[in-house]
């Protein structure tokens, strides 16, 4: 344990002081309202007023002698109150005047507004309900601060009042998604965490050990291979929102794990799922934000509908704004662009993910309002239905707002002759050296050949989304706890 600092010291001796007295840490509250409530009522003559008791913790305080305003801070907002020696009587008053910042105490009194029309509670009994040991920070600045903010996220809520109203839009959105869903006839559904083999995605897993069972198992990097099977099984209409885990690196947009909602709709393709999204988000928006302009940083995102719907080889020309002479059809055209814009390609011999590629340096960062990005290469698209048209491309969208990828979604396949061939593609870039590919997954197999409905499914990252509803820059800032690197203390 590192040194206590000088005002820890003396916090510790004011706790031990009162333990001598018999502080008992009391656990017998019986709070009555809180801060919104008291600021909301109508003001009555003190002997017509209803008494209210209120908890929280002390946020500021100016003594004045024999009297003192006090702030307090409690789960619903931050409220004055008045303690006066007077009524609260000689005791308790100077146990009052060595309460701490940071303390929590109850109050109980009654609603009056002083003469700068301020709403206050005028205190009749007080007393110390938890004494904070550690002061609180003063204001955050700087990095080091903004570190500090997300390892000790229990501090960041006391000191900002705009993270809990992040988190509690957070849970607003959730609960939003959850009645949107089930006003169209979806199921909720809980799935395993723990797989024998990850799928449902290109992505690292996470990898443990069962030990009762003797296997090695991979913690879920997507929520996809489970709801189809139920699908196949006759629940049409099913959607799990859960935790997603993947093993890759910190950036602004990605922590290792995630919230993912996931649906899945039975006689339903991608052009459905354009318009349940489109529906979806505008109605979040305006519950939320109250508005479909919704602030991002130092733009305005709008999101009218309807949003447009562009193919993915057609965005290089009508977004990035290359040359026609280039043809992206062609594995060499795409080629040609990357090595003349010095874009570094994973394969050079695969056309979708050189397509891939380029879309993600030329064209993405400049998607700011919501489009619809269809028709994705066949080759990144290993659990999508093959357009009928060009087999090249699969029936598949992305949304892009704000440059994020925010929604994945697809006609589902499900042929599952087809099927096992790209599993076993995957499984032989896993052996050659592909950590993001996966093994076959043989009861998803069979689930397919018992017959999985024409599905559209989809897949919409609640972190990013919640990024753009309460116009944060960063995945953690809407994460509780995200991931961070380890500290020697």
């Amino acid at each position: 344990m590192t040194e206590r600092s000088e005002q820890e010291q003396v916090r510790f001796a004011k706790l031990e002081k009162l333990r001598e007295q018999g502080y008992p840490y009391p656990n017998d509250v019986q709070v009555t309202a809180h801060s919104k409530d008291i600021l909301s009522l109508e003001v009555k003559p003190k002997e017509e007023s209803e008494r209210f008791t209120i908890a929280g913790r002390i946020v500021q305080v100016r003594m004045m002698g024999k009297a003192s305003f006090c702030h307090l801070l409690d789960g619903e907002g931050k409220i004055q109150i008045y303690v006066r020696k007077n009524d609260v009587g000689d005791e308790a008053y100077d146990q009052y005047k060595e309460f701490d910042l940071g303390d929590i105490i109850e109050a109980t009194g009654y609603a009056f507004d002083t003469k700068t029309g301020e709403r206050t509670l005028h205190v009749e009994s007080v007393r110390l309900l938890s004494k904070c040991l550690i002061p609180l920070p003063e204001k955050w600045h700087g990095l080091t601060d903004v570190e500090t903010r997300y390892r000790q996220r229990y501090v960041d809520l006391i000191a900002n009042t705009d993270a809990r109203d992040i988190f509690r839009k957070r849970a607003k959105i959730i609960r939003e998604i959850r009645t949107f869903l089930d006003d169209r006839q979806f199921v909720e559904v809980e799935t395993p965490v723990l797989h024998y083999v990850a799928g449902g995605a290109d992505a690292k897993p996470f990898e443990t050990h069962y030990n009762a069972l003797h296997a090695d198992m991979n913690l879920r990097i997507a929520l996809e291979l489970p709801l189809k099977k139920l699908v196949v099984g006759g629940l049409e209409r099913v959607y799990e929102i859960g935790r997603v885990f993947r093993n890759e690196g910190l950036s602004k947009k990605h922590n290792p794990e995630f919230t993912m909602l996931e649906f899945y709709q039975a006689y339903a393709d991608f052009n459905d799922l354009m318009q349940l999204t489109e529906d979806l988000f505008v109605r979040l928006a305006k519950e939320v934000v109250g508005s479909l302009q919704v602030p991002y940083g130092d733009e305005v995102i709008d999101l009218t509908p309807p949003w447009p719907r562009l193919k993915m080889t057609d965005s290089l020309y009508e977004v990035a704004e290359i040359d026609r002479s280039y043809d992206v059809e062609t594995l060499e055209g795409l080629v040609s662009l990357a090595d003349d814009r010095k874009i570094e390609l994973r394969d050079r011999d695969d056309w979708g993910r050189c397509l891939d590629d380029l879309w993600g340096e030329l064209v993405e960062p400049k998607l700011r309002n919501p489009v619809f990005m269809t028709h994705h290469p066949f080759s990144i698209s290993p659990l999508a239905r093959k357009n009928l048209d060009n087999p090249q491309v699969v029936d598949r969208f992305e949304l892009i707002i704000a440059g994020m990828e925010m929604v994945n979604a697809f006609s589902e396949l499900n042929d599952p002759i087809d099927q096992r061939e790209r599993f076993e593609e995957q499984a032989q870039r896993k052996a050659a050296g592909d950590e993001e590919m996966q093994d076959v997954e043989e009861d998803f197999i069979r689930a397919l050949e018992y017959g999985l409905p024409p599905t559209g499914g989809e897949g919409i990252g609640i972190d990013r989304l919640v990024m753009l509803l309460t116009n944060s820059p960063t995945i953690r800032d809407v994460l509780l706890f995200p991931q961070l690197k380890p500290t020697d203390s």
